[in-house]
């Protein structure tokens, strides 16, 4: 997983990213899903230029937070420090519902439901290292 930590060191719109999500200080918070893929996709087929991000998934756990309007305005302080990312952000304590799902224990359950098991990152609270979790449950 280091060569993953240092690609994503390398790229700069990705750092960026990562920092706005940090500041945002969400419970559990971890940008999601073609953040890592397409980077990882990208290196392993040695594409000169990135493959365009559709959006950014930023999924977070809050069981104190079950307004989904404070995810809307998180999508718009995102957008305004980075406005040329799709930014989608969603407290996984709320999804299950309309995922028909049973609650969620915690993001990595969460994660554990989508129909592909993608990586997630976090950045750390000392803003020097990030973590990297695989998703292996299946359902």
């Amino acid at each position: 997983m280091d060569i993953i930590s240092k690609l994503i060191q390398k790229d700069e719109l990705r750092m960026r990213a990562l920092n706005c999500v940090y500041d945002l200080n969400l419970p559990h918070g971890y940008i999601a899903a073609g953040f890592v893929r397409n980077l990882i996709w990208d290196h392993l087929h040695e594409f000169d230029s990135p493959s365009q991000l559709n959006d950014v998934d930023v999924i977070f756990f809050d069981r104190d937070e079950t307004n989904f309007d404070i995810s809307i305005e998180y999508e718009k302080y995102l957008s305004k420090k980075i406005p040329e990312l799709n930014w989608q952000v969603r407290n996984q304590v709320i999804m299950h519902e309309r995922n028909e799902d049973p609650p969620y224990e915690d993001v990595v359950d969460a994660m554990s439901y989508w129909p592909e098991k993608e990586t997630a990152t976090l950045e750390s609270k000392r803003k020097t290292l990030m973590s990297l979790f695989f998703v292996k449950k299946c359902r």
